[in-house]
């Protein structure tokens, strides 16, 4: 089996590199920004040691994934000397194969390998990733190998075309980013009527798991509920008008997500076309 390496011990270079040697993978050296961080991932896996430069990782493993910062993974696929057949990967969910391009002057193969999850904290990360889908991007026999890494680690995967990394990326912002940002946005209205944002989010945790479940279980179209999807229109037209009193700030968003509901709610066969004709003139009204 592959010796693999590190070149970056953050929350996803951490995580990777200790579920991979749980799964039996051999991990033998990591380099990071600090020799601190380094020392920090090494303690955590067995066999690991850690490097003073990303150069002595590229010589010690046959393996490299570059778990910096995206910005960074450039330099450092400039900056080292491969060696040929060597494997260089990188785990950036924006980027592409391109940003590798000069470790091929090497005739080393690149790959890209993205865990599709959040990862707040290296605890939450490592606990996380099984069950995560990898979006893969590599040609063969690479290709194969990381195909093989994501189900040892207990996920599954994609395979991404060149173009599809950057749009990819979007979807997984709009999915998990933006549930923040709604949770947000549905916390600070709370506020108006004087409950607190810890309170307020722990009343509405219980709301988002069971949307979640839903989902799960019976997929889209029709987990989805509330008055779009029953086509209430009295009950839109208040929202419009209570946003307009107490946070006028959210009317636009609020009415941009109301249009994105509709197609869902004509989708689940829950309202008409003329319910949703109506709903989106109530939504794309100037003001309240």
């Amino acid at each position: 089996m592959a010796n693999i390496g590190f070149i970056g011990a953050g929350t996803v270079g951490t995580a990777l590199a200790v579920r991979l040697r749980g799964r039996g993978y051999s991990v033998t050296a990591v380099a990071s920004r600090t020799r601190a961080s380094a020392d920090r991932l090494a303690s955590m896996v067995d066999g690991c040691t850690a490097c003073d430069t990303a150069q002595a990782v590229a010589d010690a493993a046959d393996m490299v994934f570059i778990t910096t910062p995206d910005g960074v993974i450039p330099e450092v696929a400039a900056q080292v000397k491969w060696h040929r057949e060597q494997s260089v990967i990188h785990c950036s969910g924006a980027d592409s194969l391109d940003i590798l391009a000069p470790a091929t002057r090497y005739g080393a193969l690149r790959g890209g390998f993205h865990p599709l999850q959040t990862f707040a904290t290296v605890a939450y990360a490592i606990e996380n990733i099984p069950g995560s889908t990898f979006a893969l991007e590599a040609d063969e026999p690479l290709l194969g190998k990381l195909k093989e890494m994501a189900a040892a680690l207990g996920g599954h995967w994609i395979v991404l075309q060149p173009g599809d990394k950057v749009v990819y990326h979007a979807a997984a912002v709009l999915a998990c980013n933006y549930m923040i940002t709604l949770a947000k946005m549905a916390t600070d209205l709370w506020k108006t009527f004087g409950v607190s944002t810890p309170e307020a989010t722990q009343a509405l945790l219980p709301l988002m798991r069971g949307t979640l479940n839903n989902l799960n279980n019976v997929g889209l179209p029709n987990s989805l509920t509330g008055p779009i999807a029953r086509g209430d229109t009295g009950t839109v037209q208040k929202h419009l008008a209570a946003l307009g009193e107490r946070a006028p700030e959210l009317l636009s968003a609020y009415k941009e997500l109301g249009r994105q509901t509709v197609p869902i709610a004509l989708a689940k066969g829950k309202i008409d076309r003329e319910k949703a004709n109506e709903l989106n003139a109530i939504l794309s009204r100037p003001g309240r």
